[in-house]
């Protein structure tokens, strides 16, 4: 009987060695051998005359390794990656929370035994993964930005250092997203961003320019389509949000309206993340300055705002641990924008019953053939500005990205302002003392690129 203090490998090639001693030794010393070799393996005596009497030394035996049948069958991946493709390219998380809500859909196009409807609810968020490896491509694309810094109305917006921690829907990160290509001169069109904290839902609005009032009226739009109040507003420092304006219009329904930091993204970081996810990861870097692609873009964010906030389940940060050097994340279960609005006290209860109206009668599959058509439609209005060089974009799902122009250099002056937690309300503000450098911000000249 074999020693269990011995690992197989090392006993093989422990045998090799004592197989050449014993070889080459006499009958005393082999006597020797035999017992050492029963002592340290555990064999039977007979047995191990037997292996070390054979021709040829003990040689490892190959492992083999069991391998069983797999439990998902070829067509069940198939129609998951269907579901994957059409659900946006969800990550293996959110897309396991997704397949249910378009499951009664895929029964209409194709039919499904109870075997392979089975198989798509019962696999797991990380077998999806590995199935679904060989599909999967990577975008890397940096962002840039036009932000101009707005030096009035400062020390009227207070800055808002620490992260949100709400339990109620309303308070929203707002930025704005330039389509201006490789030049920022003359006129061209922006995405106002909108997502809330607590539900992340996401509203977009496309405006020419970076008029206060133009700003203004696509905020009132968004605020009319939310299905809750909107309790506060929290921007970056640029212009087109730090003016009298918005100011007086926060004032005036009683919005808490904070700024983030200088130069700090992660103080926007719920809506630098869906200027990438829901903007730029669909309309790219071209450049937009029509009225006809304003509408073609505001066409596209109605359709994106029903398939984006109904049928695309989102993960949501619950805490973060501090274990050494490494810093793990903990999300709670993947659910809709509409899912948390329909947990919530706060919502307006005539707007979510008009939406849960809609999600009954929406089709995902034909809404995300109509968000393609858009897509396809966008791409043909945007305008042609001069190069440095010809660069080749990338493709992903039938439309190209343009590549990324370089960050600007923007400098602004720092002034000291006051500072509020999360969920604190603005109070009466004195007039406003404008410090450092007050003066216009330099227009760049026409044609000029951004180094």
């Amino acid at each position: 009987m074999e020693g269990g203090g011995m690992a197989q490998r090392s006993k093989q090639e422990y045998l090799g060695l004592m197989w050449q001693r014993y070889q080459r030794a006499g009958r005393a010393e082999r006597t020797a051998l035999l017992d050492e070799v029963t002592r340290m393996c555990g064999y039977h005596r007979k047995y191990a005359m037997g292996v070390l009497n054979r021709r040829q030394p003990p040689r490892p035996r190959p492992r083999r390794v069991p391998r069983r049948r797999p439990t998902y069958s070829a067509e069940a991946i198939s129609v998951l990656a269907w579901i994957w493709e059409e659900s946006g390219y969800l990550c293996a998380a959110r897309l396991k929370a997704a397949v249910p809500i378009w499951l009664p859909w895929v029964r209409q196009r194709r039919p499904l035994s109870p075997t392979l409807e089975r198989q798509l609810l019962t696999i797991s968020a990380r077998q999806m993964d590995r199935r679904l490896q060989p599909r999967k491509h990577r975008l890397k694309r940096r962002l840039y930005g036009t932000t101009r810094p707005g030096t009035l109305l400062k020390q009227l917006v207070p800055v808002k250092p620490d992260h949100w921690d709400v339990t109620q829907p309303g308070y929203l990160e707002i930025d704005l997203v330039s389509h201006s290509g490789a030049s920022a001169a003359g006129e061209f069109l922006h995405t106002v961003d909108a997502v809330d904290i607590h539900t992340g839902w996401v509203e977009r609005q496309a405006v020419m320019g970076k008029g206060q009032h133009g700003i203004l009226q696509a905020l009132r739009t968004i605020a009319q389509q939310l299905p809750f109040a909107v309790r506060g507003l929290d921007s970056d420092n640029g212009s087109e949000f730090i003016n009298g304006h918005l100011v007086a219009f926060c004032r005036r329904h009683r919005i808490q309206f904070t700024r983030s930091r200088p130069y700090k993204k992660d103080d926007n970081a719920h809506v630098e993340q869906k200027n990438w996810t829901h903007v730029r990861k669909l309309i790219g870097w071209d450049r937009y300055e029509t009225l006809e692609a304003q509408q073609a873009l505001n066409a596209l964010y109605a359709d994106l705002r029903l398939f984006q906030n109904l049928f695309q389940p989102s993960m949501k940060l619950v805490r973060q641990e501090r274990r050494g050097s490494r810093l793990l994340r903990r999300y709670d279960r993947p659910q809709t924008p509409l899912e948390r609005v329909r947990t919530s006290t706060e919502a307006d209860v005539t707007k979510v019953t008009a939406l849960e109206r809609l999600f009954r009668c929406t089709d995902p599959f034909v809404l995300a053939q109509q968000i393609a058509s858009h897509l396809e439609h966008v791409a043909t209005l945007r305008s042609r500005v001069p190069q440095t060089g010809p660069r080749p974009g990338v493709r992903w799902r039938g439309w190209t990205f343009s590549p990324p122009a370089p960050q600007s250099r923007v400098a602004s002056a720092e002034t000291l302002t006051p500072t509020i937690g999360a969920g604190a309300t603005i109070g009466s503000v004195g007039k406003a003392t404008v410090g450092g450098n007050s003066g216009p911000t330099p227009r760049p000249r026409p044609g000029k690129n951004f180094k």
